[in-house]
């Protein structure tokens, strides 16, 4: 549970600004990080798509004493260039944004890559997991005349081959690759990109992928803590890359899966 952590508090964010997108319950990576940087005391706003999801995040907000709740679609243009007018006339500006939105069909999330990915699969999740974070990188640097940082999350599947992550596993890899270009982009303007690769976690995304469960045992197993990826950690690190902390990081994709991708094969004990 995202909960079952202690946070450490400061004003490490006290005075900055920025936007949470992907926040879906109390167990998404962007509930996490969220936590961390009002605990460090940065002021939030959080965009939601649809009323079942306002009024699932609508009291987690609440809990940190925010209320700024903006609706977006980000497979609409119309729905992000009112979200982010909002956001405009709301604060000017602001110094920091989180993007965690990814989407893949359930029925392609098992079995074969080859045999189970459609067209339409494709493409949908190319615009939601990869397109949206592009739109977010142009828009959000608009609102950060004096420069941010935006980060956004990616996994392990982007690199390796893992059992059903299949076109999400694809379009992860665009993912970095746009983080890269986005940070080339931005960078001139005083605009640090970066992203978290996080270990298997208990979140909805997980619950998407058949023998997703496994995943998380495999992690622990195999990593090289011998432990689960904590939220702590996840969180703690894309405070880092947020903060003032990560001056001179850009382009860069960190893991934080307790150290499960440096290995190449796992120790059998005999």
């Amino acid at each position: 549970m995202a909960d079952d952590w202690n946070m450490p508090e400061g004003e490490l964010m006290k005075g900055r600004r920025g936007v949470i997108m992907g926040v879906a319950n109390q167990n998404s990576i962007a509930w996490g990080i969220a936590r961390q940087l009002a605990a460090q005391g940065a002021e939030l706003a959080f965009t939601y798509q649809g009323e079942a999801l306002e009024r699932r995040v609508r009291p987690l907000v609440e809990s940190l004493g925010m209320n700024t709740m903006i609706p977006a679609d980000v497979s609409d243009d119309a729905s992000m260039d009112a979200a982010f007018a909002a956001i405009a006339d709301k604060w000017g500006s602001i110094d920091f944004l989180v993007h965690s939105i990814a989407f893949a069909g359930k029925e392609e999330l098992q079995g074969s890559m080859v045999e189970n990915t459609t067209r339409d699969g494709f493409a949908r999740a190319m615009e939601i997991s990869v397109y949206s974070f592009i739109d977010a990188c142009r828009r959000g640097a608009q609102l950060m005349p004096d420069g941010g940082s935006i980060m956004c999350m990616t996994y392990l599947g982007a690199e390796r081959v893992v059992p059903s992550y299949n076109v999400m596993g694809v379009a992860k890899a665009g993912l970095e690759a746009a983080t890269r270009y986005a940070a080339r982009d931005l960078g001139p303007k005083g605009i640090r990109v970066n992203a978290i690769s996080a270990g298997a976690m208990r979140t909805l995304s997980l619950a998407g992928i058949r023998g997703g469960k496994s995943l998380m045992s495999t992690g622990r197993d195999w990593s090289l803590l011998k432990d689960d990826t904590q939220m702590e950690g996840v969180a703690g690190c894309a405070l880092y890359l947020l903060s003032p902390l990560g001056q001179s990081i850009a382009g860069e994709v960190i893991h934080v899966d307790a150290g499960f991708h440096a290995v190449g094969v796992p120790e059998t004990g005999e």
